[in-house]
């Protein structure tokens, strides 16, 4: 990675100007991070401790828990002590290292909600092979996959993001460091690489999207044949949710990587960023623990010692 730029470091956007409303973006912040913080924590704990929940879900699931809390750990803290402190910058190396890691953890979790896509698929379509398809080593590979896959782009991104010369204007219209933020304030009007690369991942989410509606259409068809009633609401209430994320997480992701930039900050950059960054690692331990009986057992047995 090269750097020709003069800038040394980068202010970020705050959500007010506003003395007494940054403090109550701040506790806001705090309150979220805290409670993603709790909820992603317990999951991972409840289902490394309990014997039960050692199975092929539950697995993908402490994964997710685990890449939830390192990626909403990477922007919310460094924005509640920018309200705190009213001190917005964050060095060269500072954004550099939060771009890499925004990048990483965010395809990271979409390629392992991709896999817990397929786990479904494969448990509700064809459950007599199930423990042949997902066996060990399968789920490991297809964990390690979608971290070097995050890895990669992060590091392809970034790269190709802080190779470009920032000599004008530091302040970056977002409250972390992100591509599209950082490309409106460059000096460098080449941006083929990271156009390659922004393109390159865009086809894989767009393939690995095309893939999890294909996998839930089969899974509707084959819940719906189910005779129980029992056994239809538990598999719904276990996918619809899961579904939600996915699109909620993809589509806003994509919007902000994929529109027509604007040389003016937009309140609608900072909503949507935060569908992305924030809102995922917060419901997600909402809608698979409250939702899910067999967590809210474990918890109980863990609780009782």
């Amino acid at each position: 990675m090269t750097n020709n730029s003069t800038v040394t470091d980068f202010l970020l956007l705050g959500f007010s100007d506003i003395r007494e409303l940054q403090l109550v973006y701040a506790m806001l912040f705090l309150l979220v991070y805290l409670m993603a913080l709790l909820g992603n924590l317990l999951i991972v704990a409840v289902t490394t401790l309990d014997q039960r929940l050692h199975t092929p879900m539950y697995f993908f699931l402490k994964n997710l828990s685990f890449i939830d809390l390192c990626y909403i750990s990477t922007t919310v803290p460094k924005s509640i002590v920018n309200s705190l402190t009213s001190d917005s910058s964050i060095s060269f190396l500072g954004c550099v290292s939060q771009l890499f890691l925004v990048v990483l953890f965010a395809a990271s979790e979409f390629y392992v909600l991709t896999s817990m896509s397929y786990d479904r698929y494969a448990a509700i379509c064809s459950p007599l092979r199930y423990e042949l398809i997902m066996n060990k080593t399968a789920c490991v590979r297809l964990v390690t996959a979608s971290w070097l896959s995050g890895g990669l782009f992060g590091v392809w991104l970034s790269a190709s993001t802080f190779s470009l010369n920032f000599c004008g204007s530091n302040i970056v219209q977002q409250f972390f460091c992100d591509v599209p933020p950082l490309l409106k304030i460059s000096c460098s009007e080449d941006h083929i690489a990271i156009d390659v690369s922004v393109a390159a991942g865009s086809v894989l989410d767009a393939v690995c999207f095309i893939y999890i509606i294909h996998s839930y259409v089969h899974i509707a068809s084959a819940v719906l044949r189910m005779p129980s009633s029992e056994g239809r609401t538990k598999a719904f209430s276990t996918c619809l949710p899961h579904l939600t994320v996915i699109i909620i997480f993809l589509f806003t992701a994509a919007f902000a990587y994929l529109k027509p930039p604007s040389d003016l900050p937009s309140a609608l950059d900072l909503l949507v960023s935060m569908f992305y960054t924030v809102v995922p690692p917060t419901l997600n331990p909402l809608i698979y623990s409250l939702r899910n009986r067999d967590l809210k057992a474990a918890l109980g047995r863990i609780l009782k010692g």
